[in-house]
């Protein structure tokens, strides 16, 4: 029975990333980097506010379990405005780290924010699907707040090609709840989080128009279960999860075989 469920999961997952694709390859290729752009001034006020200061409370619970060590080369993925790798570094000052992300402006706030800290962050434009770097050229890489605008397996390959064997892979987004009345409840919640936001923050077009989208990318992703399944065919060992507010948001930490 074991494998079987295990079997409808993997059958699952294949298909709903294929569903995904479908449905938002025109909003990531056209209409993301639009958004960010219009919200990187205020991402991080407004992302708190909407969510009743939850954001910042799981992004610290987040960075209190990554497992970092004095020399380690961290990859911040989808780093955003550098909140995680600005609270690595002020756990362990002595690692090294590399922020990623496909936002010029999202990054050019980061990087702001890191230099009136003091801290040292390298910056890198790019393609979470095509990462600009060796094979095993990191100890650890951390995911927050972003795998819900990338195609997963893809994006998961790559992780775990750049990933040193042994090195740890650590992973936290809003993801579908199980239960349908929670992501109803949830799907309501947030349209209007995100509208609050909007007309507060006066956002721009780029940001009004993928209003839908974000509630839709979260409603079509995946649950903590099937992000189990998704690391395991994507080479990953020893994966452990933990869920939070009923399943809204979870942590995943996985080990590159």
């Amino acid at each position: 029975m074991e494998n079987a469920r295990s079997e409808d999961i993997a059958l699952d997952v294949s298909g709903k990333e294929w569903a995904r694709r479908d449905e938002f390859s025109r909003v990531w290729q056209n209409k993301l980097d639009d958004a960010f752009s219009d919200v990187a001034p205020y991402y991080d006020f407004a992302s708190n506010v909407a969510s009743l200061g939850l954001c910042g409370r799981w992004r610290q619970r987040f960075i209190a379990g990554v497992d970092v060590a004095p020399g380690d080369r961290v990859l911040d993925l989808c780093a955003g405005t550098n909140a995680v790798g600005m609270g690595l570094l002020r756990k362990q000052p002595r690692i090294r780290v590399c922020a990623l992300d496909r936002s010029e402006a999202m990054q050019d706030v980061g990087r702001a924010l890191a230099r009136a800290r003091g801290l040292k962050i390298e910056t890198v434009i790019g393609d979470a699907h095509q990462l600009p770097f060796p094979d095993a050229s990191f100890d650890v890489v951390t995911v927050q707040w972003a795998s819900r605008h990338l195609r997963i397996l893809d994006a998961f390959s790559e992780i775990a090609r750049v990933l040193k064997p042994g090195g740890r892979f650590h992973h936290c987004d809003m993801l579908r709840p199980e239960s349908k009345l929670v992501g109803a409840l949830y799907s309501a919640y947030l349209k209007a989080c995100i509208t609050v936001a909007a007309v507060a923050f006066r956002s721009g077009p780029g940001a009004l128009n993928c209003r839908d989208y974000f509630v839709r990318a979260v409603e079509m992703f995946y649950s903590e279960e099937e992000i189990t399944e998704l690391l395991g065919q994507t080479g990953f060992l020893g994966v452990s999860s933990q869920a939070e507010a009923g399943g809204i948001v979870a942590s995943h930490r996985a080990v590159k075989a």
